[in-house]
């Protein structure tokens, strides 16, 4: 069995219209929720072997927020992960190393939301900025990967922590 963690990026700003979507940073909630979820993350034993996060500034600040409460993952950012489509989140999570158990990502909708409802159907019927899935994945090898594989064992939103 594998546990894949889906972390969607904490609120971003749109306080300054001349930046690029890229280059948005976290707003002052998100900053609160990503805090909310480290905490939750250290009560309940989160701890990735690796984490894959998009270069989006709001994902690797979301990323800076929770990485103390993770253990010791390997950390990749990862340009393939901005803005990725669930077919390509499942060829990259399909490549990994099957030494490994547990992996977080970090990253977008509705990439995100669509990757989470395709492994554990139905999935959230949302999910909100800061969000964290936790799906249990009855496969013993990553390239096993595919829609229907895998339950949602948890799925925690900051307003409600």
């Amino acid at each position: 069995m594998k546990h894949l963690w889906v972390l969607r990026h904490a609120k971003s700003s749109w306080d300054d219209p001349a930046l690029a979507d890229h280059d948005r940073p976290l707003a002052p909630r998100g900053r609160k929720a990503g805090k909310r979820i480290a905490r939750f993350a250290a009560e309940h034993d989160v701890r990735p072997d690796l984490v894959l996060c998009s270069t989006a500034l709001r994902a690797t600040a979301t990323l800076e927020l929770v990485r103390p409460a993770l253990g010791t993952p390997e950390i990749r950012i990862e340009s393939d992960l901005y803005h990725a489509s669930p077919t390509s989140m499942l060829e990259l999570l399909r490549n990994l190393d099957d030494g490994l158990v547990a992996v977080m990502l970090i990253g977008h909708n509705p990439g995100l939301h669509d990757l989470v409802g395709e492994l554990a159907p139905p999935g959230p019927g949302a999910f909100p900025t800061a969000a964290l899935a936790g799906v249990e994945l009855e496969i013993g090898d990553w390239s096993e990967l595919g829609p229907g594989c895998g339950r949602l064992a948890q799925f925690v939103l900051p307003r409600e922590l």
